[in-house]
């Protein structure tokens, strides 16, 4: 998707978005548990990479980490810093993050691909990569399969949005090509009455 579109179809949506999705977390015990051994692993400044409302970088700071957030959709950024002051939250575009080379110690990036095609992987990967310091570690995690969905309502707010699905292979191949390697894989199914009734991966891949 266009980055444009991409933010114009969060406008709509990015309160009613932090209102439902805030404490998820809390219904998905694997979720915590890869973000806790990423966590873990990362000592330096870790970015959520796609933050939203800023859930997953709110977890990894009750865990110790010092984080910061970034998303494309100036919207959801200011739903983020609504919830969470004390976090640094940045618009940016992952495409070309406001970050030196090798200046981060860990990036985590739930989601944050699912407006891009599986074919488009490799530009926003290997900005990832750039800016991660050697033995830095990215923390991924996506909708598996293949296709995509177009949606025109969420929650009942209009937006018109496209979301992708990956097949698994697929993404730690593009991470490879970018001068990933992959550590970890986590696959799973979706919980019920919780989340979209999609499969997931979690991808936990060193640079």
């Amino acid at each position: 998707m266009d980055p444009a579109d991409i933010r114009a179809g969060y406008a709509t949506v990015a309160q009613a978005y932090r209102e439902q999705l805030q404490g998820e977390l809390a219904g998905k015990p694997l979720d915590r548990a890869f973000l806790d051994a990423f966590a873990e692993r990362v000592t330096g400044r870790i970015v959520d990479v796609g933050c939203g409302p800023g859930q997953i970088a709110a977890y990894l700071q009750s865990r110790g980490a010092d984080v910061a957030g970034l998303d494309l959709s100036p919207h959801m950024i200011a739903e983020a810093r609504a919830a969470h002051p004390e976090i640094e939250l940045t618009v940016g575009d992952m495409l070309a993050l406001p970050y030196a080379d090798g200046s981060l110690a860990g990036i985590a990036a739930f989601y944050a691909i699912v407006h891009l095609p599986t074919t488009e992987l490799l530009a926003p990967f290997r900005e990832l990569h750039r800016v991660l310091a050697p033995g830095g570690l990215l923390a991924i995690a996506f909708h598996t399969g293949t296709g995509h969905v177009h949606v025109d309502d969420m929650w009942g707010c209009a937006t018109s949005l496209d979301f992708f699905f990956h097949p698994a292979a697929e993404v730690a191949a593009r991470l490879a090509d970018a001068g990933f390697t992959l550590e970890a894989r986590l696959d799973r199914e979706p919980y019920p009455g919780v989340e979209h009734p999609s499969q997931r991966s979690y991808l936990l891949a060193r640079r």
